[in-house]
């Protein structure tokens, strides 16, 4: 494997989150599965163990699933990063889901289809990679919807319970409206921030219609673990009285609505956006799990398996 020590990036990482929060990292140097968040830490250490010999042996998987796609591929030099992204998720019904997909080079590679059990190949150069996985002899994708259906929901559920008390916890969101003219339009920014949990509606209204906003909603986390989102639409200048934002989150009895100042000047937002970087060099992996969203029969069985897919691969 190519590392690149020179940034002081691990060849490989692997993160789990849960709600959107990070719960435990494990990474190439240190080769051990670390608590992130506050309340994971009192995890039964046998518990941290596990995870720590699960992420080895992934680990070890994509470090030989890169080195087979470079030689596929003809990619002999260079960086070259894997990202395995996977996740389920445990419904309010007692219902669950999952799924999983890989990229190469930044790019959608495979993905697995929950129906089928087959990972599906995204680009003609995934298509080996896929007929290879889905192999009679191997049927990789059905130990992975078994792996996320199992596993991956018993270590959700446990999850749950650690972090019952901060999972469950609301907190209420604050609202800033603002304005700023260009070329005669008035753009009218709504800033949500410092809420939790992660979901929340906000939306303009003119005397109570809807207007609409053409900017993609992206909601961002902070740093103390909660969320914040701008939303913003465009009216001609003329236009710009009357406007109010309405946000709805589980932490409010009521729909909360903060109106625009008549002759508001400003030309700033005012809440200076914390935008999160992760660097990911090489290889990398994401663990996602969701809102009462994680499992263990077979615990290695799709891990094993796929490095048998990539060894026999490299025989063809």
């Amino acid at each position: 494997m190519v590392t690149v020590p020179e940034y002081g990036v691990p060849e490989y990482i692997s993160l789990r989150y849960m709600d959107g929060i990070e719960i435990t990292r494990y990474d190439s140097d240190t080769r051990r599965v670390v608590p992130v968040a506050q309340w994971m830490k009192k995890v039964d250490p046998k518990i941290l163990e596990e995870q720590t010999e699960t992420s080895r042996g992934l680990e070890s998987t994509v470090k030989f699933y890169i080195k087979l796609e470079m030689i596929r591929l003809n990619h002999t030099e260079g960086y070259r990063c894997v990202q395995w992204m996977f996740g389920c998720e445990l419904r309010d019904d007692g219902s669950t889901t999952g799924y999983a997909q890989l990229g190469y080079e930044g790019k959608d590679f495979l993905v697995l289809d929950p129906v089928q059990l087959k990972f599906i190949w995204l680009t003609d150069e995934a298509q080996s990679a896929a007929q290879t996985l889905n192999g009679p002899s191997l049927q990789v994708g059905e130990r992975m919807q078994d792996y996320l259906e199992t596993e991956c929901i018993n270590w959700l559920r446990k999850c749950i319970g650690y972090g019952k008390e901060a999972l469950n916890k609301r907190v209420r969101p604050k609202v800033k409206v603002s304005d700023q003219t260009v070329n005669g339009v008035a753009k009218l920014h709504c800033q949500v921030y410092g809420f939790y949990p992660r979901d929340v509606d906000v939306k303009w209204q003119k005397n109570g219609i809807d207007v609409p906003s053409y900017e993609a909603k992206h909601i961002l986390p902070n740093s103390d673990g909660t969320y914040q989102i701008r939303v913003t639409v465009e009216v001609l200048v003329e236009d710009r009285e009357g406007h109010s934002c309405h946000v709805d989150h589980a932490s409010l009895r009521h729909t909360l609505i903060v109106n625009l100042e008549p002759k508001s000047g400003s030309n700033t937002v005012g809440i200076v956006i914390g935008v999160l970087v992760v660097v990911i060099a090489v290889a990398a992996v994401g663990f996602i799990v969701w809102r009462k969203r994680s499992g263990k029969r077979q615990t290695l069985g799709f891990f094993y398996a796929l490095n048998i897919a990539c060894y026999m691969a490299l025989q063809i």
